[in-house]
């Protein structure tokens, strides 16, 4: 160090020539503000590249720093500290200067955050492992949440995690706190977080749950907002103060025995579940029953088939709608296949599938009361490994919804083209008019439930990729996709459900046979022609179909006209109603 900026040099300028000495620290006060001004620009490039878990552990250091005073030996005016933010090298070299105050000071900082945390109004303040944080008074969930909200604004309140996952929540805590008592949980703690949940389930407190579906792979922060919420709720039942965490801790109690990475693929079977059983199976139901009613009023029309879009071989118009029952039949069996699997529970894995931190037949008895609360037969898993890291068993549920809006296309698809015209269509059923279908066009009336639903099983179809692709996301021991993939498959669900009912109630139960038309197409077919085949043999019959198209004629007459047959013969073989099934 020169002699210019030593100590001694100050002292002696300041006594000798203050004028000079004044002078001297304005200069100083000039440079430090330059380098202030470096060190910030040099930060706010470098958080660009940090996480936000790596800010805010740099700013609990940065309240540490101002704890630590001067160096060793170093005169406090002319020390150069400066408390404007340093990258992160700079700050653990610092740190290095005084080994022996490197936990101390930590902790007396990490207080301090939560200490000097300003109130705002209307707020109260919550804290976590990273300190204070503002919480809305009317508010129950906690520190945990609202530092969610502010790491995951994305995508705003249509993307908020579906509330049936919430219920689904509701009922785990519940259920996990009765047999955390029989374990030793205080039976007061137990009852408080029983009361609490059952609001959860009631959905009393849906306000205090803003979490979106693009957080933690894990769903740790809905995890997290599901006990803050209980537990705040508990605490207020007891007279205790909100953000206390006594007598009920989020993590100690409500969480007790468990993990995220156990507890939301938990969540997401008993939601799936639940939402299948009380929405879709009977949605599903409805529509086969409201096609039963079809097959039957439709049994005695004979109409012309279609294949290629082009003319085939007669069949009933009850024939043809026997299949689009079965389809929904069909899909209804296929969901009912995946429940086996469904039913497996991952809760009490905990972290990683192992049960670190339960006590042994908790998994057991927490599925059984499970089952005893929902009425569905839900069972531990009986390997939690792969129920942490995988989820085939969702992607194979998903699967059979996509096959159901596979089905569905094709059922919407067929009916607004037998419904097609009034005039200039195929125009053989009538769908019922249930608004005006254009804003230009006068009594124009449109398919529009067979929009809807065609428009439905694209959705789903789409959902199904992005459930196939969630799916596949699991590294070693978690699958990190759980929020994408259970809101998919719920919202296909919804989607399917509704669909049905609309599709059944406002379409279906209203379609009518047009007779005149299906007559007419029918007689006019040259396909009829496929009944001579055992008679004159495959080619005749060619020529004849041919020579009709060609002279506009009918196939009796083209038959007459080229020799092959009388029209007493083409009358008693070619019998529309004797073409619809096996001799």
């Amino acid at each position: 160090m020169s002699q210019r900026n030593s100590t001694y040099y100050r002292r002696k300028l300041k006594k000798e020539k203050p004028e000079a000495y004044a002078k001297y620290l304005e200069k100083r006060k000039e440079a430090n503000k330059k380098r202030r001004d470096v060190e910030r620009k040099r930060w706010n490039e470098e958080r660009h590249t940090m996480t936000n878990s790596e800010i805010e552990e740099y700013e609990v250091k940065l309240k540490a720093r101002s704890q630590l005073g001067p160096r060793p030996g170093s005169a406090v005016s002319g020390s150069g500290y400066s408390l404007e933010p340093r990258p992160s090298l700079t700050w653990l070299l610092i740190l290095c200067t005084h080994p022996q105050n490197l936990i101390s000071t930590y902790n007396m900082a990490q207080q301090s955050s939560i200490e000097s945390t300003e109130k705002k109004e209307g707020f109260r303040i919550e804290t976590d492992t990273f300190g204070g944080i503002n919480v809305p008074e009317d508010k129950y969930y906690g520190a945990n949440t609202a530092r969610s909200l502010i790491n995951f604004n994305i995508g705003g309140p249509s993307e908020v995690m579906p509330i049936a996952i919430i219920r689904a929540f509701g009922i785990l805590k519940k259920c996990a706190a009765q047999v955390n008592e029989e374990f030793g949980l205080d039976p007061h703690i137990s009852n408080l977080i029983v009361r609490a949940a059952d609001e959860v389930i009631a959905g009393k407190l849906d306000d205090s749950f803003p979490l979106v579906i693009w957080q933690t792979g894990s769903g740790t922060q809905s995890n997290m907002n599901v006990n803050e919420v209980i537990s705040n709720r508990a605490i207020e039942m007891d007279g205790g103060v909100l953000g206390s965490k006594k007598p009920v801790h989020p993590n100690d109690h409500v969480n007790m025995c468990q993990s995220s990475n156990d507890t939301f693929p938990t969540a997401m079977h008993i939601a799936v579940a639940l939402e299948t059983f009380s929405r879709l199976i009977p949605a599903i139901d409805a529509l086969a029953a409201g096609f039963d009613v079809k097959v039957k009023e439709f049994e005695n029309i004979i109409k012309i088939g279609r294949t290629h879009l082009q003319d085939a071989t007669p069949l009933t118009l009850g024939q043809e709608f026997s299949a689009y029952r079965q389809q929904v039949v069909n899909a209804k069996e296929r969901i009912q296949a995946t429940f086996p699997r469904l039913m497996e529970l991952a809760l009490g894995g905990t972290a990683v599938g192992t049960g670190l931190n339960t006590r042994k037949g908790f998994a057991e008895k927490a599925a059984g009361k499970l089952a005893e609360e929902t009425g569905i037969p839900f069972v531990s898993a009986s390997n939690k490994f792969e129920a942490l890291a995988a989820h085939d068993t969702l992607v194979e549920f998903h699967g059979a919804l996509n096959v159901f809006a596979c089905s569905l296309m094709k059922i919407g698809n067929d009916i607004r083209l037998l419904g097609s015209g009034p005039r200039c269509g195929i125009g053989e059923i009538s769908l019922p008019e249930n608004e005006p279908g254009s804003s230009i066009m006068p009594g124009k009336v449109n398919p529009t439930q067979c929009e809807a639903l065609t428009m439905v099983a694209a959705q789903v179809m789409g959902n199904h990729t992005a459930v196939t692709i969630g799916g596949s996301q699991g590294h070693f021991e978690l699958n990190v996709f759980k929020p994408l993939i259970v809101s998919n498959v719920l919202r296909s669900i919804r989607l399917l459900a509704d669909a049905c009912v609309s599709f059944n109630t406002h379409c279906l139960q209203g379609i009518t046979a047009n007779m005149d038309r299906i007559g007419y197409l029918r007689d006019n077919s040259l396909m009829l022609v496929t009944a001579l085949n055992p008679h004159i043999g495959y080619d005749n019959a060619a020529k004849i179909a041919k020579h009709a198209h060609k002279q506009g004629t009918s196939l009796k007459e083209a038959a007459v006209a080229l020799g092959l047959l009388t029209e007493k013969q083409f009358d008693a073989w070619v019998q529309p109603d004797l073409m619809l099934g096996p001799k």
